[in-house]
């Protein structure tokens, strides 16, 4: 169902199912997939493709230019995936030609009311952004990411696979898969072990995660602890994707036990 004073562009590809509310304004380059609901006063424009299932509640802003000087009016994306909730006033931008020209939201995600992701992102699966999140240019979330409320992540940041910010945290260096971080500035504090108790990880595998992630912080010298650890530990999934993140290129510094 349309509403009377929706206004969408001819050039709009909506598909069947979708709801859209009063006032909502539609642009020429969007496509929307089947079964979305898009309530009143949400305005979605640029290059932007919104999956399948997805609820999108007043006032949010889809699509609109980046808040980026160096933005030129350029032609750059956004693609939103399935099955996600965007609450009342979310921002979230399109890419920039600096940044490859594509902002990109997986599945089953939810952004609560306020929250923002700028140009050139890229948002896993089942990620959370809590009330008021900002999350800067360039930055990287990987699946079941949770940021809690009023959080900023600087741009360029990685938030590795599972890992946990708690409210109020200043995020300016990479946080490893699986771990929890918090502080005005973000400091580990740890794995999120009921994050992979969740995932039904088996308590041997946890624990020998645990057991690593005490052998690559002992100190603050990360590039010798991974040199020294065992092969047992590499073996394992869960703590070769924590070496893989750490050794992996990047714009930030990792975020340690030892972090100010």
């Amino acid at each position: 169902m349309i509403h009377k004073t929706a206004i969408i562009d001819s050039n709009a590809k909506i598909s069947k199912n979708v709801i859209i509310g009063p006032y909502s304004v539609i642009g020429s380059n969007v496509e929307i997939g089947e079964n979305t609901e898009i309530q009143s006063h949400v305005n979605i424009t640029g290059n932007t493709i919104i999956g399948k299932n997805n609820k999108i509640f007043p006032f949010a802003s889809i699509g609109n230019i980046p808040q980026d000087l160096k933005f030129q009016g350029e032609e750059t994306k956004l693609e939103i995936g399935n099955n996600n909730k965007i609450r009342e006033y979310v921002s979230i931008n399109p890419g920039t030609n600096a940044g490859g020209g594509l902002t990109k939201v997986g599945n089953n995600c939810l952004f609560m009311v306020s929250s923002h992701i700028a140009h050139d992102c890229f948002v896993g699966n089942n990620v959370v952004l809590v009330n008021n999140v900002a999350i800067g240019g360039h930055a990287y979330l990987d699946d079941n990411a949770i940021i809690g409320g009023n959080s900023a992540v600087q741009q360029y940041t990685r938030i590795g696979k599972s890992a946990m910010i708690g409210g109020m945290c200043g995020v300016v260096k990479d946080i490893i898969p699986y771990g929890i971080a918090h502080g005005n500035r973000s400091v580990l504090q740890g794995l999120n072990l009921i994050g992979l108790r969740r995932k039904n990880i088996p308590n041997k595998e946890i624990i020998t995660l645990s057991d690593a992630y005490k052998e690559i912080f002992k100190n603050e010298n990360l590039t010798q602890n991974l040199r020294n650890l065992s092969m047992e530990f590499r073996k394992n999934e869960l703590v070769s994707e924590v070496i893989e993140f750490i050794e992996k290129d990047k714009k930030r510094p990792i975020c340690t036990p030892f972090s100010r």
